[in-house]
């Protein structure tokens, strides 16, 4: 049996070395000029020529950042009313940076083990849905396993079915299982209710959703968008460079397949957002790169990226950590500088959010002031973290947030998924609620002494 990877095992072709100074990448950035791989490393690693993280560097780094986001977006923080609907942590992609799965097979009806995750129909999906925007909220988020019954349509399934090497295909009839999913374009079409804003369908969905077929990711998302799918995650990226992703997610859809799958969902009509999930077994020079791939995407697909969220890796329950291929995650210092850098390199994308659910209220208003300028949503619910080990709760309402970011001296403003819906929240009118869904009356989404959160799993 082969020894497993460990840390000390990863050599990599792409390494932070740069003939660029920080200085001169420093200078660039203040001046607003266009920033090149290089400028990121040198900014990211405050100088390739010193060890570890300068400190006085980096304080210079994140005042750049911050005088740039006051000159794109000025002193608002934005935050929505959502849901995380997550339809089934069935999968077998087996990504060593993942705690939300549970194998697919154990969720069989004759599997001699019982699942310790859920799968949920159609019908279930509705009605958690429903039940959120009585409370308020206007966007749902859905993020799943690759579960091996879920095809897109009938029509592919039908095709799955009659294909003779299901394995190849990742298949298995849905009576297989004590828990049919449906299909892709019921899950949407289920959590489509009264208006609500449906985010979801990732590359690596979408991937799956056409398994089988000669049919094109923009055949894919047409079909999605009929059924009631609004926007694209652009989740599934983790690192876009493929010397990581052969170590982290081998069986993952490639770089080339994601980039290629987010401009065909962009062509069919959905606004994107991008993300990087980072510190595990990447350098410094892996993340500028893929930064430099985002910025390109957003240019190839003209502005539908309407955000960046970077997301730091929560190693406590993970197999990279369980199997000595990690020992830990990023440092505060590394998260302050990847949030800033984002803000200086992403000259195209306005919006950078940082994560109350990754680093918690202090923190996350800390990257308030380093770069970033959304603070995510209310959620209600949020698994994936969670399970990964973290820490910070899946809630947040809307009082909370006008406490947290008029603490900081900013304008707290609720938005739509795009952006383009804003509500200023005047924090000497309570009672505060979100007023921008389908059912938006102001009421707050739970009263102070609620600690019911509406269950999804």
């Amino acid at each position: 049996m082969e020894r497993p990877v460990t840390e000390a095992d990863l050599e990599f072709e792409h390494v932070p070395e740069t003939d660029q100074s920080f200085e001169n990448a420093l200078e660039k950035a203040r001046d607003g000029q266009r920033l090149t791989v290089d400028d990121g490393i040198e900014l990211l690693t405050t100088g390739t020529n010193t060890e570890g993280i300068d400190r006085r560097r980096k304080e210079l780094v994140l005042e750049a950042a911050d005088r740039r986001r006051a000159e794109v977006v000025g002193e608002e923080v934005t935050f929505i009313a959502n849901l995380n609907n997550n339809v089934t942590t069935a999968c077998n992609v087996g990504c060593l940076f993942c705690n939300f799965k549970d194998a697919a097979h154990t969720f069989e009806s004759d599997a001699e083990m019982e699942s310790q995750g859920f799968t949920k129909t159609p019908a279930e999906s509705r009605e958690i849905v429903s039940n959120a925007v009585d409370r308020g909220i206007y966007e749902v988020t859905s993020v799943s396993g690759l579960h091996p019954a879920f095809a897109l349509d009938d029509e592919h399934l039908e095709i799955l079915e009659a294909t003779e090497n299901r394995k190849a295909v990742n298949f298995k009839p849905p009576e297989r299982y004590d828990t049919d999913p449906g299909t892709y374009t019921e899950q949407m079409a289920a959590m489509s209710v009264d208006g609500v804003h449906v985010h979801s369908m990732t590359p690596e969905e979408a991937y799956h959703a056409r398994r089988g077929t000669d049919w094109s990711y923009r055949e894919v998302y047409s079909r999605l968008r009929d059924a009631g799918l609004d926007t694209v995650p652009g989740t599934a990226a983790e690192i876009l460079v493929e010397e990581v992703r052969e170590v982290i997610c081998p069986g993952k859809i490639s770089t080339d397949g994601w980039l290629e799958a987010m401009e065909a969902a962009a062509d069919a009509g959905h606004g994107l957002t991008s993300t990087i999930m980072y510190g595990h077994v990447e350098n410094e020079a892996h993340r500028v790169m893929h930064l430099k791939r985002i910025r390109d995407l957003q240019e190839r697909v003209d502005g539908a990226i309407a955000e960046f969220v970077p997301l730091s890796f929560i190693h406590q329950n993970t197999p990279l950590y369980e199997h000595d291929v990690v020992s830990g995650g990023a440092s505060t210092d590394e998260d302050e500088l990847l949030i800033a850098v984002s803000r200086l390199f992403l000259d195209n994308i306005d919006h950078i959010q940082s994560s109350w659910v990754k680093y918690g209220d202090q923190q996350g208003l800390k990257m308030l002031s380093c770069g970033a300028d959304d603070f995510m949503g209310t959620i209600l619910s949020e698994e994936i973290t969670k399970r990964a080990g973290g820490e910070y709760g899946e809630f947040r309402s809307v009082e909370d947030y006008v406490d947290l970011i008029t603490s900081i001296g900013r304008v707290p403003v609720e938005r739509s998924t795009d952006y383009e819906k804003r509500r200023v929240v005047d924090p000497d009118d309570p009672p505060f609620g979100p007023q921008l869904g389908p059912k938006a009356d102001g009421t707050p989404l739970l009263a102070r002494g609620d600690d019911t959160v509406p269950a999804d799993d």
